[in-house]
């Protein structure tokens, strides 16, 4: 294929909310514009699809029936998704593969992993090599076992290609086709924070808030850390995907905790830089390993000091008392003493947050383009 004209690439994704996959696509398609005729195919109408459009992108939006877009991931098994979604779901791959053969892509890229099953069921049967993008653990401390074994065999069978987030994700997926390393990129940032450093400690978490996050530990920690000391605290996310109980709990935990008057809760941010230059520290503790760790990335291009669980993704981003701190999944306790550490120490998350700002400049969104356009012509 002639490497002088733009590959024409359809992206596939089941949602058009801006969750972190979404907004990694949309920093994908900007780094790729020169280079792709990009156009997406959403499973439903939203923030995404304006976003995309907004860049140029070209979006069509088939509707995924509600029962199959919001399904929770317990409900997948190797014989079949739900009784409700095996009768829908065929058809809609039927449909799809026949949009697909109408717009005659290169690539299909497929950007969720609900969207990888049903995408890359119908790319195979338009005739189109499909390169999934994995952006979660395929692990039973993820995924329900059965849900499992199902994305471990469509990963042999299914995609031309696969790309995953980080080397923790891809080590999940054991015999899937042409497995490659593609890290997620940081627009890189060169502005000093905004915060006043005069100012009392501002440590924060940013996330979407649900359990596995962590934002539990958080306050839990913070609580331990600093008791009745002169510290605020930021939670910046919001509850997406059916999880607003979580997001009452955290509420009321604080309150049990006697912080709730130094905790603000700041609702879902987009984008995310104001919130990141008002902390001093930048806190991730997910208790399961994650993916990869974009606001991680995210933190140390904005210069703060980063305390990150010790698992998945960030350990591929961190070096522990180099350019961030690591403490155990879960762990309050060693949190609290991390915080502590940060807290008396302005000398040292001064050096972690120009550390961290250096590293993060080996993630470019034009380093993540290029690695995938070899993928896609590869895979044509």
């Amino acid at each position: 294929m002639s490497r002088d004209r733009k590959l024409r690439v359809v992206f596939v994704d089941h949602v058009s909310r801006l969750s972190g996959g979404e907004l990694a696509l949309l920093g994908l398609v900007r780094a790729l514009r020169d280079d792709v005729d990009a156009y997406a195919v959403l499973g439903e109408d939203g923030p995404l699809a304006e976003r995309l459009r907004e860049e140029g992108v070209a979006v069509e939006v088939l509707p995924l029936a509600a029962g199959l877009r919001d399904l929770h991931k317990d409900s997948v098994r190797p014989v079949g998704l739900s009784p409700r979604a095996t009768v829908r779901l065929p058809g809609y791959v039927i449909r799809l593969a026949r949009r697909l053969r109408r717009l005659h892509p290169d690539v299909v890229h497929t950007n969720s992993l609900k969207a990888a099953l049903y995408g890359g069921a119908a790319g195979r049967l338009a005739g189109i090599p499909v390169v999934w993008h994995i952006r979660d653990r395929i692990s039973d401390d993820y995924l329900p076992r059965p849900a499992v074994r199902l994305v471990r065999l469509a990963a042999r069978i299914l995609p031309t290609a696969v790309v995953a987030n980080s080397s923790a994700t891809l080590a999940t997926l054991p015999g899937a086709r042409r497995g490659s390393v593609v890290y997620n990129s940081v627009e890189p940032r060169t502005a000093a924070s905004a915060k006043d450093h005069g100012a009392e400690l501002t440590v924060g978490i940013v996330g979407r808030l649900a359990p596995w996050k962590g934002q539990h530990v958080f306050l839990e920690a913070f609580a331990e850390a600093f008791g009745d000391q002169p510290v605020g605290g930021r939670i910046v996310g919001a509850a997406l995907f059916g999880e607003e109980e979580y997001a009452l709990e955290l509420r009321n935990r604080a309150r049990d905790l006697g912080i709730a008057e130094r905790i603000d809760f700041r609702g879902f941010r987009e984008p995310i830089w104001d919130e990141l230059g008002d902390l001093d520290v930048l806190v991730h503790c997910s208790v399961t390993p994650e993916p990869f760790g974009q606001v991680v990335l995210e933190g140390m291009a904005a210069g703060l000091a980063v305390v990150a669980a010790d698992a998945g993704g960030p350990v591929e981003l961190i070096e522990d008392g180099v350019d961030g701190l690591l403490v155990p999944p879960g762990d309050a306790t060693t949190l609290a003493g991390a915080l502590r550490r940060l807290h008396a120490d302005p000398e040292l998350r001064r050096r972690l947050g120009e550390a961290a700002r250096e590293r993060s400049r080996a993630f470019t969104p034009e380093r993540s383009a290029a690695q995938l356009l070899e993928i896609y012509r590869a895979a044509c």
